[in-house]
């Protein structure tokens, strides 16, 4: 690797002789570019120049911009036959003895960008500060990727031979939109970026020649540009080929049989939430400050970036609206023939659904929205006293139990879910109404301790909601299979044996949005669950085929509402679960 330094300047004179003070031991050359400075900085330059041989000073003869500097230096450090460029700024912003640690990684990488990740102190001003986590954003749904963490830090490697293939293809802004604008498309040219926590201050005596209007409005500019360049870009991403897999063993050529790929051996305990805390605590800030308008707008670009990048719910999705055409289709909500736009409907409803919850949670649902036209079923049981339980399934809104609330003040509701697979998003549920009634009750599986617990909520008369159509995260091969949209799938048991053992009432319960209203849907189980032990597994049979019926009938009107994102007709003892320890996929293993 050879390597060399490139500082842009522009009328800095406060900090530039320190800095190459401390780059001398380096023992590397520098490209110092002067950008049309004044009289003094330019006097001094040349100064510097004359000091230090390492030293190869370039001069604009009137301000171009810090990109139009950047690109002269790196231009002119290619021509000498550098392999790559340490870009800083004159103004003493970099902690420069972090430099170290940059080239190091480049060492490591060699054909990637090394970027700072700027850690601030409070010398950074607000306006700055806010400024560049908007551009964040816009970054992340340009590159429909979080590869970038900061695409405004100045204190960066670049690799010569990928950047030199870009400048002297495409002309980039030459002002303060540089940086943002290299680093988007060297992603998009496949140059793999890297970052390093560096401290990034703002000294007292520094100057800045970020021009708030101009450069935000070029800045903003420069987004739309970039985004509709992503959009081009994005049917071209979405039809990729796949690369030709390496010869497969005989196992794996079985497990790659499915058109899903082999990712999606993974049993659904197995994946992980997609989506950070704080993205999705800026999703519920938002909800706040501008309701439903202002997430979405935040929202629908990060839905695209999952379904590009979500090659294994792409593909479920895909699957189960084929089997949905198979068994239905004149259904209206799909189109014929399917298409990925039907594909990219489903995600965008899945984001939908996300707002709906969030609008159940904090009973922002007005009563006249929520059409509960059996509700009469419910309350004369109530009445009673007794609690009951509730199978529902991932289709429509479960947090839509809410409307039970609305409709029978009394009534307390317990829901069993993997928390886990959701910590982020219900962790914000709870901050936007930490009053709510709905009770999440964690589980990992259905064993004596949640009977117990569950018995206790049910003789205090409140209502238990259970999922039926996901198998347990640790239990395999307890599953019974059923037909569902033409094709055998396996159900759990557990949660019918366990409807059974609670001695009470059972009702199905869905939760659709019909036609803009959310209508339940609430019946009794007809199916019998309890009896003499020899004849459980026929009762267990019919309860499962009763509830696999209910669930086919409901998803076939509404298919896009279905929020099972993988492969639900998987053999059960096919798929890869968690470990005890709950973060790896254990091997299959063999049900007592």
């Amino acid at each position: 690797m050879q390597l060399a330094f490139v500082i842009p300047n522009y009328n800095h004179t406060a900090a530039i002789s320190e800095t190459l003070a401390n780059l001398a031991g380096f023992g590397l050359d520098c490209y110092l570019i002067d950008d049309g400075s004044d009289d003094e900085t330019r006097f001094l330059l040349q100064q510097l120049a004359n000091q230090y041989e390492w030293i190869h000073l370039r001069l604009h003869p009137y301000n171009r911009g810090k990109g139009a500097a950047v690109m002269t230096g790196l231009r002119a450090a290619y021509q000498d036959g550098f392999s790559h460029v340490l870009q800083i700024d004159a103004d003493g912003q970099h902690d420069l003895t972090d430099i170290p640690h940059f080239i190091e990684a480049a060492t490591r990488f060699p054909a990637a960008l090394i970027s700072g990740q700027p850690q601030y102190d409070d010398s950074i001003p607000k306006g700055r500060l806010y400024g560049r986590y908007l551009t964040h954003f816009w970054v992340w749904v340009e590159t429909l990727s979080f590869d970038i963490k900061d695409a405004m830090c100045g204190f960066r490697i670049y690799p010569l031979q990928s950047t030199e293939a870009l400048l002297s293809q495409q002309a980039l802004g030459e002002r303060m939109d540089f940086d943002i604008e290299v680093l988007v498309k060297l992603h998009w040219q496949g140059v793999d970026i890297k970052h390093i926590p560096t401290r990034v201050i703002y000294p007292e005596d520094g100057s800045s020649h970020f021009q708030g209007v101009k450069d935000n409005l070029r800045i903003s500019a420069l987004h739309i540009r970039l985004f509709f360049g992503m959009l081009k870009r994005l049917p071209l991403r979405i039809q990729r080929p796949q690369r030709q897999p390496s010869p497969l063993t005989e196992e794996q050529a079985h497990q790659d049989a499915n058109p899903v790929t082999k990712k999606a051996n993974k049993h659904w305990s197995s994946m992980t939430e997609r989506g950070s805390y704080w993205g999705i605590k800026l999703l519920a800030n938002s909800y706040r400050l501008g309701g439903h308008w202002l997430c979405r707008a935040i929202m629908y670009p990060v839905i695209l970036y999952f379904f590009i990048t979500g090659k294994t719910a792409r593909h479920a999705s895909m699957d189960f609206l084929q089997h949905v055409k198979t068994v239905a289709p004149d259904n209206p909500q799909l189109s014929h023939p399917l298409n990925w736009l039907d594909n990219l409907k489903h995600f965008f409803a899945f984001g939908n659904a996300a707002l709906d919850r969030i609008d159940a949670w904090c009973d922002r649902i007005p009563p006249e929205k929520i059409d509960f036209p059996e509700s009469d079923i419910l309350s004369s049981h109530m009445a009673t006293g007794q609690g009951a339980v509730l199978l529902v399934s991932h289709l429509g809104n479960l947090e839509l139990c809410r409307a039970i609330s609305v409709n029978h003040r009394n009534a307390k509701v317990n829901v069993m879910v993997l928390t886990h697979h959701a910590e982020n998003f219900n962790q914000i549920l709870k901050q936007l109404n930490p009053n709510s009634a709905l009770n999440l009750i964690q589980v990992t599986e259905l064993g004596p301790s949640t009977s117990i617990l569950l018995q206790q909520k049910i003789e205090a008369g409140e209502l238990v909601v259970i999922a039926g159509d996901r198998t347990s995260s640790n239990s395999e091969g307890r599953v019974i299979y059923a037909p569902f949209m033409g094709k055998p799938a396996p159900f759990p048991y557990g949660p019918f044996i366990l409807a059974g053992l609670l001695d009470c009432p059972i009702y199905s319960m869905f939760c659709l949005k019909e036609q803009g209203k959310y209508r339940v849907h609430i019946k009794p189980f007809n199916a019998t669950l309890r009896g003499p032990r020899k004849d459980r597994m026929v009762r267990l049979q019919q309860a499962v085929n009763d509830y696999s019926q209910l669930l086919e009938y409901h998803a076939k009107q509404e298919p896009l509402q279905w929020f099972n994102f993988y492969d639900f007709w998987r053999k059960d003892n096919d798929a890869q679960r968690l470990s005890p320890t709950g973060n790896e996929p254990s091997k299959n293993r063999t049900s007592s």
